[in-house]
């Protein structure tokens, strides 16, 4: 590693904040749930309860519940943690719907939203069977005019506008080693990069992105240490569930604190 790429790593925080991101997906599928787990999460100390946004999923998923309406009703029981979609692909919603619908929810919650944005893909089902695109060239096409819109509305051209100054952070999804989606979220908030085969990975990474305030986050399973990743540079670790989360499992990673 270069002098200047430990002097930027240098710069990240040394103790992640820490989150969880729940499929709303079988068991969690009911909204009231989900708000009463974003509550108990709160209780325990966690920063913020993110929640996958899809339409249908493969098996074992089943029932999948909307997760916009699901985060309103999570916003109602708590005052701290941080909300929002982990993540949605524009290439399967209207940028003007998704507006309103984030700053709502940011009024809701009194400025408590990250926006998590992917490019999504077809793999579950959940594009062209519905008549919508699906090929990655149009994705990342609809994906940019997003990005190119959301923050001109959020200055004034929609009202009402975001809580939140300059704007509502977006965070931006990725898999590794892909380094497209790494070269679009340097722009912006955050970087969400999945599908690491360790810490050394997200180091690489680190290198290559801007220094704090920008966030590096990954996700790890329950149980696992998040000591690596954050000498790693992350400085955010999301415990995440998978597509068919066990809700006493789950209320027994929250109950024990991040």
């Amino acid at each position: 590693m270069t002098r200047e790429a430990r002097e930027r790593q240098g710069t990240r925080l040394r103790h992640p904040s820490r989150g969880l991101t729940l499929a709303p997906f079988n068991a969690l599928s009911d909204p009231r749930l989900l708000a009463d787990l974003a509550a108990r999460a709160e209780e325990h100390g966690w920063d913020a309860v993110f929640l996958w946004d899809h339409i249908v999923y493969s098996p074992p998923a089943k029932a999948v519940a909307d997760p916009w309406v699901a985060m309103a009703a999570m916003a109602m029981t708590t005052e701290r943690v941080l909300l929002g979609p982990m993540v949605t692909p524009p290439g399967r919603r209207r940028p003007q719907k998704l507006s309103r619908e984030i700053v709502t929810l940011d009024h809701l919650s009194d400025g408590r939203v990250i926006l998590g944005l992917g490019l999504g893909a077809d793999k579950h089902g959940e594009l062209s069977p519905f008549g919508d695109p699906s090929e990655p060239k149009e994705l990342a096409r609809r994906l940019e005019d997003t990005l190119e819109k959301l923050p001109r509305w959020w200055a004034g051209e929609l009202e009402p506008v975001p809580l939140q100054r300059p704007r509502i952070p977006i965070w931006l999804a990725g898999r590794y080693p892909n380094r497209r989606p790494l070269r679009r979220a340097a722009n912006w908030e955050g970087y969400f990069v999945i599908d690491l085969p360790g810490p050394e990975a997200l180091t690489e990474l680190a290198a290559e992105l801007p220094g704090a305030p920008f966030e590096l986050v990954t996700d790890i399973e329950p149980g696992e240490d998040p000591a690596p990743w954050a000498a790693a540079g992350a400085t955010w670790v999301l415990t995440s569930f998978g597509p068919d989360p066990d809700p006493d499992e789950l209320r027994e990673t929250i109950d024990a604190g991040p």
